[in-house]
This record gives structure tokens, sequence and C-alpha cells, in this order.
């Protein structure tokens, strides 16, 4: 995207990346720049809507950034080892919830998306299974593997490579829509019979309160030329995000809309870090 932005824009865009605390240092440089328009944070669901939810972080999402636009969204499947006795999702809600306290399911760690995303999932479905924290997914998806952990829920760039050699069943995706990044695995949504359930972490482009009316329009309509390049839309598939693209107030209801469900998760799910 900075590449592609710097074409459109006529100037130099810079990744500068931020590394530490799971993205929130990163943010908070943007919080605190310079309200010019000239300071573009890369948000995303862990620091942005999740983070400030679970744990004290300096900086406030709604106060001190204004979104310009939302890029993209990174799928998660439903993933057991290919021992695992259910060949599709409503085969495995049955068997999960008709055998409460029994399963087991792993996540990158407690209060990471995917963490939140299975509790959801979970209450949905009627589910009730222990959560297994892991120091990351890729530990957690080898013990799936292995059939140490019966299921999990995690990014589709994590776990397709596994479902595609044939060491994991995907039973469905998060987005309601699906996924053109694996067509084949269809909505969880609509095979686990499950309406409403349609999320996936975000990513998109933020800037600090503040920053001119102008200068936010011309970011935005600078992503939006972005945005429908062919080209960006594959590369931006190839790092495992399906691209979806809504500018300005529509971003922000949708960051409002998760932040809402994410509150609810972690209250119902009764969710501590």
């Amino acid at each position: 995207m900075a590449q592609r932005l710097s074409d459109v824009l006529g100037q130099s865009v810079v990744a500068d990346n931020r590394a530490g605390a799971g993205g929130v240092i990163g943010t908070d440089v943007a919080a605190k720049a310079t309200a010019d328009g000239y300071t573009l944070l890369a948000g995303s669901a862990g620091p942005g809507t999740i983070s400030p939810l679970l744990q004290k972080v300096p900086y406030d999402m709604e106060k001190d950034f204004v979104p310009v636009a939302l890029a993209g969204r990174s799928p998660y499947f439903l993933v057991t080892n290919m021992s695992f006795p259910a060949t599709n999702a409503r085969e495995f809600i049955a068997l999960v919830k008709a055998n409460p306290g029994k399963y087991s399911f792993g996540s990158s760690g407690t209060g990471a998306s995917a963490h939140l995303i299975t509790e959801w999932f979970n209450i949905l479905a009627g589910l009730k299974a222990t959560h297994v924290p892991y120091k990351g997914s890729v530990p957690a998806l080898t013990d799936v593997v292995n059939g140490q952990v019966p299921y999990m829920i995690e990014t589709v760039a994590a776990t397709l490579p596994h479902v595609r050699s044939g060491r994991l069943r995907a039973y469905g995706v998060s987005l309601a829509k699906g996924t053109t990044l694996a067509p084949e695995v269809p909505p969880l949504a609509t095979v686990a019979n499950l309406p409403g359930f349609d999320v996936g972490a975000w990513i998109g482009i933020l800037v600090r309160s503040g920053t001119p009316k102008p200068v936010v329009d011309r970011l935005a309509a600078a992503m939006d030329q972005v945005m429908k390049a062919p080209d960006i839309r594959e590369r931006i598939g190839v790092v495992g995000l399906e691209a979806e693209y809504r500018a300005g107030e529509e971003f922000g209801r949708y960051l409002r809309e998760e932040r809402a469900r994410f509150t609810d998760i972690i209250k119902t799910a009764n969710i501590r870090i």
C-alpha cells in the first residue's frame, strides 16, 4: 500500500515498523504524531480494537484517530486434525456440544484475536470447551496437527498451508461471504447455521485526530485508487488478507461495531489477561 500511495500522492510513503507490545508501541507513535496527515497508522484489530478492552494503553482509538480507509480483513478457519470424528461443521458442533468440557481448543494466546473469535463461535454454537493458550499460533497449530488439542480457529495465512497439505481439516471460514483466498471453504455462518457470524481481524489506515478534513479526504481518495488496483488486491491476498475497502465514516462505523462486539465477547466469556 505504501508503494502505491507513493505513486498516487506523488510523495514517498515509507513504512516505519515499530515493533513491540502487540502493535501498541507503533499505534502510540501515530497517536502522538503531528495532525498534518504526514503520519499514517497502519492500524489493526489487536492494538486498535482488542488491547484497549483488556489492558491500559496510552491512547484512545476513538479520540486520538480519524479513520481513513479499511484495507482488508484476515479470515479465520475452524480447523481440526484429520482424525477428528466429524466430517463437517454441523457434525463438529453436535459432537462438541454433546460432550461439554471434554474438548479443548488452542489459541495464539489469551486475549489474541483468534482466542476471542473462538470464544464467540463457542458462545453462538453453545459449546463448552477448555481454552489452551500458547505463545503464538505455530506451537498451537503444531499440537492441533498432532492431535494433542482437538480444534482451533486461526488465520487463513497460518492454517491454509496445513489444510492444503492434508494435515488439517477446515470446516469453515469466519467471513460470512467466504474468502477468495480459499473459495472451496464455506462460511461458518452458513454451514454451521450461525447467522451473524462474520468476523476477521481488520487492517486499515488512520490518521491523528485534528488532521484537516481536506487532507483526510485526499488520503481517502488516494486509498480508493490504491484499492482498485488488481495487483494490490492480489498482493494483499498473498499475506492472507481478504481485500475489503471501506472509506471514512463507513470504516468508522465498522470500528465501533467491532468494539461493541468484542466488548460483549470479553464480558460473556469473562476473559482476563
